[in-house]
């Protein structure tokens, strides 16, 4: 039975991404490259690994073993990487960086810039997820670092602030709830909406608060960008919910309304979560640190 790094970081892919198409995206394979190597995964053990069905897979008990093992190898791999990086040239690092939506699309990219041109010989492997779905994946150690939303329960997980906004309902100017101050999310299902596409993790957040309430959540299109839905929802093709930061943005060039949501959890103090820092390596620290500086910056007044 021998398996490469490459085997290894696949079959974690897989599982994480819920398919082996999914998996093999992340691992920028071919399909069918992909497919073959599981299956010689299995041949080698003489057991399967997965539990293949219409809703995706899930790994068996000899893949969930499996699944312990390649992880906590890929991270030992990791962190020889970074270890010989001090004696050779280009990348020695790279960190995986887990976010929700808001905190991807309007406080990372400026925050990400800074440390990365600080650390040219670091990568960062960012990927877009849940809240509640990265706190299991940190406390797994699938990731180094995540970013959620502070209503999220994070059990052990060491925690920083990062940032604070809140969810607001954009509209077309002329709009009825254009004249509302504040609105709660129950009222907003009756309109339809322009949202971003069905797999970002705001997206999901909205269907599921939607569910809870008895109501589907009334897509009319999807987009790949909050800048975008703003544009269409000027057009009066429906309406939005987008963080505050965006719709402030937004407001200078487009005619929006823009309205509160009275819910609880349209507040975002998104938080910086870890397992515990002495597990760190060494550039995942760094970019906490980088991270936890960059929101004190923006706290100073002036």
């Amino acid at each position: 039975m021998r398996y490469d790094l490459t085997d290894l970081r696949l079959f974690c892919d897989v599982v994480e991404a819920g398919s082996i198409t999914g998996g093999a995206h992340r691992s920028a394979l071919a399909l069918a490259a992909a497919s073959t190597r599981i299956r010689r995964m299995e041949e080698a053990l003489g057991a399967p690994l997965l539990i293949r069905s219409r809703q995706g897979i899930t790994p068996t008990e000899a893949g969930r073993t499996l699944l312990r093992h390649a992880r906590a190898m890929l991270a030992q791999s990791a962190r020889l990487r970074e270890d010989l990086g001090a004696f050779a040239g280009g990348l020695s690092g790279e960190v995986r960086l887990l976010a929700n939506t808001n905190a991807l699309t309007e406080f990372l990219p400026e925050a990400l810039s800074s440390f990365l041109a600080e650390h040219p010989q670091v990568s960062v492997d960012l990927e877009e997820r849940l809240s509640d779905e990265i706190v299991g994946l940190i406390a797994e150690g699938v990731a180094d670092v995540g970013i959620v939303a502070g209503t999220v329960d994070i059990g052990a997980l060491a925690t920083y602030p990062f940032r604070s906004d809140r969810f607001v309902v954009v509209t077309a100017a002329d709009h009825p709830l254009a004249a509302r101050g504040r609105v709660p999310f129950a009222e907003v299902l009756d309109c339809e909406f322009v949202g971003l596409d069905r797999a970002s993790s705001l997206q999901r957040f909205l269907a599921a608060r939607a569910a809870r309430e008895g109501r589907p959540l009334r897509l009319r299109v999807q987009l790949r960008s909050f800048d975008a839905v703003c544009r269409l929802v000027e057009c009066g093709v429906g309406v939005g919910v987008v963080p505050q930061t965006t719709a402030a943005r937004a407001a200078r060039t487009m005619r929006l309304g823009v309205v509160e949501l009275a819910d609880e959890w349209a507040v975002r103090e998104l938080k910086i979560v870890i397992r515990a820092e002495a597990e760190l390596r060494p550039y995942a620290r760094q970019l906490v640190e980088s991270l936890r500086a960059s929101d004190a910056h923006l706290s100073r007044p002036g």
